[in-house]
């Protein structure tokens, strides 16, 4: 490898808004994030419908549905 090309890499603390911290190692100094796998509905298993303009509620009368099983 050629000296004096590759960036330094740094042990940093990746951090979340929800508060939780990730230890890794990167080129950048600091690493702030908006959202992680511990607050992603994707992995703790908690689905939100954000509802827009009414949108979801004249979806479920148009298909005759009663509401979709959501924990939270």
């Amino acid at each position: 490898m050629k000296k004096g090309i590759h960036p330094e890499y740094h042990d940093v603390v990746i951090q979340c808004v929800c508060g939780n911290q990730i230890p890794t190692r990167s080129t950048l100094k600091k690493i702030n994030v908006e959202i992680c796998s511990a607050c992603h509905p994707f992995f703790t298993g908690k689905h939100k419908i954000v509802d827009t303009a009414g949108r979801v509620e004249r979806f479920m009368r148009k298909y005759n549905l009663t509401g979709l099983e959501t924990e939270g």
